[in-house]
């Protein structure tokens, strides 16, 4: 039977690869599980437990090698390919999203955009012409792409969802305020930004 991997430890991994990176970029070799972990505000322990379910990476006395753990971590997240993404929704949010540079410098490229406001098909927008959303299974098996962002109204994100994973996508990262009903097999993430803030001001006076 196939180990199941909690998804809050694959979240972690992604944390853990940013700061390593961030300490090659400083010239840094080795550090300890100590030092890292606390960089995320993990527990050493916590993160020792999250790479075991991987492998042994780290020298006991001595630490991780930074380059060959950002290395096994890429390869864990399957990062060495490079990913299309599709856009779906091309208001404020979504010219925001397209507009941020930090996809392409992680291995993703916004390859695909949609809309169903008829003002906007067919227009291009950094280089990306705007296709119709009735289109989206043509154009994502076109470009074999696998992961959608969704940054439509909240009424249509389940609708959009539902023409998503009909039409092949297999991951979804969804900005809209609302939880959606997947398929088991549906990998999603939603960034609700009003929660978020919301769960902020416990901690103010």
């Amino acid at each position: 039977m196939k180990q199941v991997i909690p998804h809050d430890t694959i979240k972690r991994l992604a944390l853990y690869l940013r700061s390593l990176r961030y300490l090659a970029k400083k010239k840094v070799e080795v550090i300890s599980s100590q030092r890292l972990a606390e960089r995320i505000y993990a527990s050493p322990s916590q993160m020792r437990k999250d790479l075991a379910y991987f492998g042994e990476f780290g020298i006991r006395g001595v630490g991780y090698n930074v380059k060959k753990l950002i290395a096994e971590i890429e390869s864990i997240l399957k990062l060495k390919k490079k990913r299309k993404v599709a856009l779906i929704g091309i208001g404020k949010l979504g010219t925001a999203l397209l507009a941020y540079s930090g996809f392409e410098k992680f291995g993703f490229r916004i390859s695909a955009l949609f809309d169903n406001n008829s003002g906007k098909i067919g227009k291009k927008i950094f280089g990306l012409k705007i296709e119709d959303i009735a289109r989206t299974k043509e154009v994502l098996k076109r470009e074999r792409i696998k992961i959608g962002i969704i940054t439509v109204p909240a009424a249509d994100a389940q609708e959009v969802t539902d023409r998503l994973i009909t039409s092949g996508i297999k991951a979804i990262l969804n900005f809209t305020p609302r939880y959606l009903n997947i398929p088991e097999g549906i990998m999603i993430n939603t960034v609700d930004m009003a929660i978020e803030l919301e769960s902020l001001t416990y901690y103010l006076p």
